[in-house]
């Protein structure tokens, strides 16, 4: 029974097959059709299973008028034939696919210099499918060096972590899955995420660490990492509470160090034990890859790297998952290479310009409010002026749909749950031009909306689009 529900009555009808596709016999091509739901009884010529698979997924639409999504949907050709001649390499294999892995170790060596790591030849890392994993081994690095320090209590005290509750579901999982108490800190007014005194607060001898977000996935700001610490080192000076901080840079630790150079939030602040980022976020890349990063090795307990002698040599890896494919690391380093500092930065100040100038444009219609402005993430949220009764959010999220614009509309979580916004991700490859296009077809959707009697919306929980 697959997690992700379909029709209530499966459509057990066989596919759809053009009589041109049968290309020796366009009859049998119409007649033998395949079934959905089983396997086929005989195989098709490779042109026709490429053209159905190919048909049915045109229905998935855009992925460049996607305005929900953090994740890269366009790179340079040379960097989709590089993972193509990529595909076949399995990342773990290290022994096998030497390149491949010294590649990895460049990537991380670059990142650990490009976040200040007191010594970057002394920090750790590795490449992982996204942030969600990076997320998870750094919770479980967090929630073994606090059994450690706490080994005649554990595992009788329930340890706990603290974060916003505007963090990414990943963070909820890793509580769920390894049995963490999430203390989570609500929005209050017009403050969007982590207060860090409230953070403080929530704190105490169970707490294996307090989560930042550089970049919230809701409205694009950055909670203030600098100020967490603080509040940590007074509530350490006041207590002899030593509680270390992840930063979750899913988004915000690939656009920072270049544009908000004088932004202290990594490794500078000696808090900050672990980072984490996607590369196929703001690092440009194709799904799925992502990094995490630990200051040192006390940071990192040994007992958590397994070392496997697999195929030949003796493979350290610290991961959820063991095989997957060296494509995307293989582009990454090719970003690295391709753009340099100079370049990312071109790049992020590209998009956060679009961003900036579509958010002005947006407010200028008159009949939204803007709650972030695309000058921290190239993200803004905005909502309906207080004066509009017609319609809300989530009918225009749905009539820009019928555009091919995909823009989640969504309701904040406590304390703000009176709040539904809508947000736009800019993203490299979204440029002046379609962003002229998606403010006049917002434009152009607001006479009719106007004369609407009322929103049509019944049912918020269920027309929520949200998508981290």
């Amino acid at each position: 029974m697959p997690l992700h529900k379909g029709p209530d009555k499966p459509d057990e009808r066989p596919l759809s097959v053009n009589p041109f596709y049968g290309e020796a016999d366009p009859v049998g091509g119409m007649t033998e059709a395949p079934p959905k739901h089983r396997l086929p009884t005989s195989p098709l010529p490779p042109s026709t299973a490429y053209q159905v698979v190919h048909d049915e997924l045109m229905l998935d639409g855009n992925s460049r008028l996607n305005l929900a999504t953090f994740v890269t949907t366009w790179m340079e050709p040379q960097a989709g034939v590089l993972m193509g001649e990529c595909r076949d390499k399995n990342m773990i294999d290290k022994d096998e696919y030497p390149r491949t892995a010294e590649l990895e170790r460049r990537c991380v060596a670059m990142l650990a210099d490009l976040w200040n790591a007191p010594d970057p030849s002394a920090a750790v890392g590795c490449s992982t499918t996204g942030s969600s994993e990076a997320c998870m081994l750094a919770g479980m690095a967090l929630k073994r060096r606090w059994a450690q320090r706490n080994a005649d209590r554990y595992p009788g005290a329930r340890p706990n972590l603290v974060m916003g509750v505007n963090v990414q579901v990943c963070w909820e999982k890793f509580c769920n899955f390894w049995e963490v108490e999430a203390r989570l800190v609500p929005m209050e007014g017009e403050r969007f995420h982590l207060d860090p005194q409230a953070a403080a607060e929530l704190c105490d001898e169970n707490t294996i660490g307090v989560v930042g977000i550089l970049g919230s996935t809701f409205d694009g700001s950055y909670e203030p990492i600098a100020d967490l610490c603080a509040a940590l080192d007074a509530l350490q000076e006041r207590t002899g509470l030593d509680i270390p901080v992840h930063v979750d840079g899913a988004s915000g630790a690939m656009v920072a160090p270049f544009l908000d150079e004088d932004l202290v939030w990594d490794f500078r602040l000696p808090r900050v034990a672990s980072i984490n980022t996607s590369g196929h976020k703001y690092g440009l890349v194709y799904p799925g890859v992502g990094w995490a990063l630990w200051r040192d090795n006390e940071a990192l307990p040994e007992e958590l790297v397994f070392r496997v002698n697999y195929l030949g040599g003796d493979m350290p890896t610290f991961a959820l998952n063991f095989s997957r494919p060296g494509a995307q690391v293989v582009a990454q380093y090719y970003t690295f290479l391709r753009l340099g500092r100079e370049g990312y930065r071109a790049v992020q100040q590209s998009t956060r310009d679009v961003a900036r100038g579509v958010a002005e444009r947006v407010e200028a219609l008159g009949d939204f409010r803007l709650l972030t402005r695309g000058d921290e993430l190239p993200v803004f949220a905005f909502t309906t002026a207080p004066d509009v009764q017609a319609y809300d959010v989530f009918d225009v999220s749905r009539r820009l749909r019928e555009r091919g614009w995909l823009v989640p509309a969504y309701t904040f979580p406590a304390n703000r749950e009176d709040l539904s916004v809508l947000r736009v991700v800019c993203r490299n490859g979204f440029s002046t031009d379609l962003a002229d296009l998606f403010v006049d077809d917002l434009g152009s959707l607001l006479p009719e909306l106007r004369r609407q009697p009322h929103p049509s919306t019944d049912n918020k929980g269920a027309a929520t689009g949200f998508h981290h």
